[in-house]
């Protein structure tokens, strides 16, 4: 299991680096926005451009980036600085990238992880009580409804959420407070984001019920469920015990790997309920070709996709014993 363990972080640190050097190679690629578009002076943003590096190739620019990254003696820099012909728009100008990072990302983590308790709990209630209504108007009801939420994308939702629960009836306000005013994990927070908690919510809920109805039914046409109802155990004895035990094996992995897809998900939702997380920073990013920002975001959302494929992997391992990782 070590051995297994060890050859796995290995290999997600050579992937890191090879998706790190195609996200920077491509952004560098891409061709600079149109400077008097935005009203700013070329000569001088390229005098700027110069003076950091950005005249040079491609892969030296790309060896200073890591060599700036590992200089310990400048942490609050050493993924860069904003330039202020680039996200200075959004009064970020001449700030570290990963000060301004750690100002954003608890609201992005925040609205994450409220969406995924709420959406966790109700997507296994419904899949379970659909497997165990099966082929009845109970579970046709519950399956067309996730049909319909798998089918439309989650900003559709968001939009519906904004418009009903925020403007038409009231019931929560249209922007996200503020962490001076609120702490994150107080109710004036959580009811601000509940709306974009919603709209995230959707599609976790429903692919988690679609997947735990599809486990559990076939679960509960085993043999051994069958043997435990003739040794004398009830229905419910039964499928708590044995049935529920069984199907939690792939749904559990699956459940933190769902933490994951709501993250990418929040990327849009975040700009439509105007939470200052760090969705708008990377589409604006990739905008202003900022490529210290875009850099810094693209290396946390793939390492948090890699970590978690090997958490994932791990915990089969865990839950179930029987499963052997790295065994031939």
């Amino acid at each position: 299991m070590l051995k297994y363990i060890i050859k796995r972080v290995v290999l997600m640190f050579v992937v890191f680096f090879i998706i790190a050097t195609m996200c920077f190679v491509l952004i560098k690629l891409l061709p600079l926005p149109n400077i008097k578009a935005q009203g700013r002076d070329a000569n001088l943003v390229l005098e700027k451009r110069k003076a950091m590096g950005y005249d040079k190739p491609i892969m030296t620019q790309y060896a200073i980036y890591w060599k700036n990254i590992f200089n310990f003696k400048k942490p609050d820099g050493s993924f860069g600085w904003s330039p202020d012909f680039g996200l200075g728009e959004q009064m970020y100008i001449s700030q570290p990238v990963f000060d301004v990072l750690t100002e954003k990302l608890p609201y992005t983590v925040v609205v994450n992880l409220y969406s995924f308790i709420v959406a966790v709990p109700i997507g296994l209630l419904l899949g379970i009580y659909a497997a165990l209504r099966k082929n009845r108007w109970q579970d046709h009801v519950v399956s067309t409804g996730v049909m319909l939420v798998v089918s439309v994308p989650s900003y559709v939702y968001a939009f519906l959420v904004q418009y009903f629960l925020c403007y038409k009836f009231g019931w929560f306000p249209l922007t996200v407070a503020s962490r001076e005013a609120a702490g994150f994990f107080s109710w004036t927070m959580f009811k601000s984001m509940m709306p974009a908690i919603i709209a995230l919510a959707f599609g976790q809920i429903a692919v988690l019920c679609r997947y735990t109805r599809a486990e559990l039914s076939e679960v509960l046409t085993g043999d051994y469920l069958l043997l435990a109802r003739t040794k004398g155990l009830t229905k419910s004895q039964a499928i708590t015990r044995h049935a529920m035990r069984n199907a939690m094996v792939p749904i559990l992995p699956m459940i933190l790997g769902g933490f994951i897809d709501i993250l990418s998900g929040s990327l849009i939702i975040e700009g439509i309920f105007s939470i200052p997380g760090i969705g708008a920073l990377y589409f604006t990013s990739i905008g202003l070709r900022d490529y210290n920002f875009f850099m810094a975001l693209s290396f946390f959302y793939t390492l948090i996709g890699l970590v978690a494929n090997l958490v994932v992997d791990l915990s089969y391992g865990f839950i179930d014993p029987r499963i052997k990782m790295g065994a031939k």
